[in-house]
């Protein structure tokens, strides 16, 4: 895995940690965690692009 794969997953886990966190003391935001499953989504699919 690359260095920008490595970030990008970082990123990701941070993402959801900060919009889990919004969630939980301010209530629940749709397009946050639509937001998050896209970025979720563009992740899976760079980590799946450099293991081939």
């Amino acid at each position: 895995m690359s260095g920008s794969t490595k970030a990008m997953g970082v990123l990701t886990v941070a993402t959801l940690v900060v919009v889990t966190a919004y969630s939980a003391t301010i209530g629940s935001n749709g397009w946050l965690w639509f937001g998050w499953v896209v970025l979720g989504m563009v992740t899976i699919g760079v980590i799946a692009a450099r293991g081939t």
